[in-house]
């Protein structure tokens, strides 16, 4: 599973990140950790984003794309990642299209984590507070002014992203103010793999077997055939009806009967005649 993550700083893509690399068993690519690490080792990387990190801005699509790049071919990727913060431009993600396709690999979704920017706001006011209160160092971008510049460079570079893979088809919106838990399973139900329906194929065998009762119905043909060849021996069995009577001629007519009835009164006369 190969996922990118999209929304404004402090929308909580970080949180989610990390429960699905629990579930799925990925790993979290996330850009800003890379390059902290990077500034932390003291890195050549390092050295050169760590003033542009702490004014808020972006780094140079060329580094980003580069560390991005390798990690994914880090054997822990293998079985899918999830980007959290990259990328943050049209530029960077045609640069990672063009990465995936060179490793014969592809994106499964987009998820956009749909949130208030005056919440942001308090939120990272509220976070700095309790990481104060934990004692814990704050990080450069833990600043309300910093959070306002990065709200601004993502609704100037990074917005426009949401367009770039709708139209791809890969977009998906989950409400990012709804509690952690309902953002995850929203998440989580987007991306369960469907079960097949057994019944979703009856409708393409019933329209297969359609056609079957009109491929019978046309020997139908050749009994409307049938029914002028019945005429035509009706019409053949009166000749024949009327042929005896023809072709008898004298010798069967019917005349004899009455001569023969006619001879017998005769005689009859005469026998009473001569008594």
């Amino acid at each position: 599973m190969r996922l990118i993550l999209l929304g404004p700083p402090g929308a909580g893509k970080g949180t989610q990140a990390q429960r699905l690399v629990a579930k799925h068993g990925i790993v979290q690519l996330s850009t800003g950790d890379m390059l902290r690490a990077a500034v932390a080792a003291g890195t050549p990387v390092g050295l050169t984003v760590k003033d542009i990190m702490d004014r808020g801005e972006l780094c140079p699509d060329d580094i980003v794309v580069a560390i991005i790049a390798d990690r994914i071919d880090q054997p822990d990727a293998k079985n899918g990642f999830v980007l959290d913060g990259f990328p943050r431009t049209v530029a960077q993600a045609e640069a990672l299209e063009r990465v995936l396709r060179e490793k014969g690999l592809t994106l499964d979704g987009v998820v956009e984590l749909k949130v208030d920017e005056g919440a942001l706001i308090r939120r990272i006011e509220s976070r700095i507070k309790e990481t104060l209160a934990r004692g814990e160092p704050l990080r450069k971008d833990d600043d309300p002014e910093v959070l306002k510049t990065r709200l601004d460079a993502y609704r100037r570079q990074t917005a426009p992203l949401i367009y770039h893979y709708r139209e791809k088809g890969l977009l998906r919106a989950v409400d990012g103010m709804a509690p952690v838990d309902d953002v995850t399973a929203a998440i989580n139900w987007i991306f369960a793999k469907p079960v097949p329906s057994k019944t979703s194929t009856k409708p393409a065998s019933a329209q297969k077997t359609q056609p079957k009762p009109a491929k019978a119905a046309e020997p139908a043909k050749p009994k409307a055939g049938a029914k002028k060849a019945k005429g035509g021996s009706k019409k053949a069995a009166k000749p024949a009806a009327k042929v005896p009577k023809r072709a008898g001629g004298k010798a069967v007519k019917p005349v004899k009967k009455p001569a023969a009835r006619k001879a017998g009164g005769k005689g009859a006369k005469k026998s009473g005649k001569r008594r």
